[in-house]
């Protein structure tokens, strides 16, 4: 485990993971992904897929979305380019953080991974123009089980550090329901 630094949240499951970064006057060198450093760690997601999204403007809101069903998704998050307020939620009906909220700073310098697991929505919001955002999932995409919760759920109170009546948005993120909202069709269970 010497080539990852795994810290726990204070929401159950979560963690960030840093690998290490090898610098010198010509840049880095860095192992983003080792299963077998990840398997050490304990960490045994098998990733099947990854994804990339580029933000070109600053105060870009994606989210919070997440895949229900057969279809959910744990993600392994990181920045390649830019930075981002990176925003999970717990959404595991019976969980201790159920409906609890925590953002964390992802950036081309800091080398963090945001490990999100299945049953927390994600989204972000970008910090800085031309975000390269990707990400390793655990299953496929499928877009019948593609499913959100609103960005601005007032319940959820989270601190977007932009004017969020100014975040750019597309039209499905405006338009997701609030957590109290997507309860009856929550079958999301926290596992202990």
């Amino acid at each position: 485990m010497g080539n990852l630094k795994v810290t726990n949240t204070n929401l159950t499951d979560v963690r960030i993971i840093e690998p290490a970064v090898f610098g010198d006057h010509r840049g880095f060198f860095t192992e983003s992904y080792s299963e077998q450093d990840f398997i050490e760690a304990g960490i045994t997601h098998n990733f099947v897929q990854d994804n990339h999204s580029l933000s070109v403007e600053p105060g870009v809101i994606r989210g919070l979305h997440f895949q229900k069903g057969e279809a959910a998704q744990t993600k392994l998050i990181r920045v390649v380019s830019g930075a981002v307020l990176d925003v999970i939620v717990d959404i595991r009906k019976g969980s201790p953080t159920y409906g609890k909220w925590e953002g964390y700073i992802l950036s081309e310098y800091n080398h963090r991974q945001l490990l999100v697991p299945k049953g927390f929505a994600h989204g972000f919001v970008t910090l800085t123009p031309n975000v390269n955002f990707l990400y390793k999932c655990d299953n496929y995409y499928n877009a019948e089980a593609d499913a959100g919760i609103a960005f601005d759920d007032p319940k959820l109170n989270i601190d977007w550090p932009i004017d969020i009546s100014k975040a750019i948005l597309s039209e499905k993120d405006k338009n997701h329901p609030t957590l109290k909202e997507f309860e009856s069709d929550n079958d999301f269970v926290w596992q202990g």
